[in-house]
């Protein structure tokens, strides 16, 4: 999870966090100790060896930023020649699309994001957060509103061909990582996750839509990542989950867990599995002997090298996609994987 939940200066947006830089790269020069030329690629993968996690974060920020650019560039192109085809300014044609985009917000939708945010509501009643959520939600209504409208533009406009890519990580997947879908599959989305995080809880069911809509052409891998400092008992709920996977009920066991955040308690746990119909017993004594708690370890050790500082963060392909996502941006990524494959 990464980024502030506008509600409050320190709650993240799309990511639980527990934490960032510019990169030097290419083939010139970068500095002379007498006749020995030291050149910016040297440099860069001596920062990859001294500083991995700090290396990732820097190249990914600055991905972002080149396409974030790219993408408003794109956008403006597509406005305008929208409303040049239909004799308006862009300003115009974009305030009269976003209008037929943009859904009301109503008392309801207010009532319903605090309910299902109320852990980040710090206590605070609905009639005072009530306004802050209602401008929060118009604002997602214009962003999306916008998404789409350049969505749909992109269908119908000219091919749109990024000639610079990701940056990518080498992440080991191993037979016994929790998975969903073949190991063939020409994309792969490995999720450094928490039980006890509300982030990771609300990009479930867009992952569960994502295997639906591509079959075995994605497999799904599950690391652990609890973020122990702020949810205290998620790093007993990983263990309980790989205990789970030991009766060949993994994902079945990491679904009641999404589904029941605030009761992961140890008698809790062996509760949840009792309802699943596990043996009881053996499920007890892997989680009283924590059986894997240096599994969930060896998960925390493995996202810190990559430089995971939040939860969920999915790396498709290698491509890191952090935070709780909405389900376009999967699509959007894994179609550029899929293309490449073509």
């Amino acid at each position: 999870m990464k980024r502030a939940l506008f509600l409050t200066a320190a709650v993240s947006l799309f990511a639980c966090s527990s934490a960032p830089a510019q990169q030097a790269t290419g083939g010139e020069a970068a500095a002379r100790v007498g006749d020995r030329v030291i050149t910016a690629k040297e440099i860069d993968d001596r920062w990859k060896v001294l500083d991995p996690s700090g290396h990732a974060e820097a190249a990914q920020k600055q991905y972002e930023g080149k396409r974030s650019a790219l993408d408003a560039i794109v956008a403006e192109m597509l406005i305008a020649q929208a409303a040049k085809a239909k004799k308006m300014t862009p300003e115009a044609y974009e305030e009269a699309e976003l209008k037929t985009r943009i859904k009301a917000v109503g008392e309801s939708d207010v009532v319903t994001f605090y309910q299902s945010n109320i852990n980040q509501m710090q206590g605070r009643s609905l009639d005072v957060m009530a306004p802050a959520i209602r401008r929060y939600l118009q604002d997602q209504q214009s962003e999306s509103a916008r998404a789409s409208l350049i969505a749909d533009l992109r269908k119908s406009g000219p091919e749109v061909r990024v000639l610079f890519d990701a940056p990518r990580n080498a992440i080991e997947v191993s037979a016994d990582d929790p998975a969903i879908g073949p190991a063939s599959a020409p994309v792969t989305l490995v999720e450094f996750s928490d039980f006890q995080c509300p982030f990771c809880q609300r990009v479930a069911p867009t992952l569960k839509q994502v295997k639906q809509k591509y079959g075995d052409k994605v497999r799904v891998v599950w690391k652990d990542f609890p973020l122990t400092q702020i949810h205290p008992q998620a790093f007993k709920a990983g263990e309980a989950a790989h205990c789970a996977a030991d009766q060949g009920k993994f994902w079945e066991y990491h679904d009641q867990l999404f589904a029941n955040q605030q009761a992961l308690q140890p008698n809790d746990l062996k509760k949840h599995a009792a309802d699943l119909g596990l043996d009881a017993t053996a499920f007890a004594t892997c989680l009283d002997t924590s059986k894997y708690g240096e599994r969930v370890r060896d998960g925390v050790a493995e996202g810190s090298r990559l430089g995971v500082n939040s939860t969920p963060t999915i790396y498709v392909n290698g491509r890191v996609l952090s935070g709780a996502q909405p389900y376009e941006t999967f699509v959007t990524v894994i179609d550029e994987e899929l293309s490449k494959t073509k």
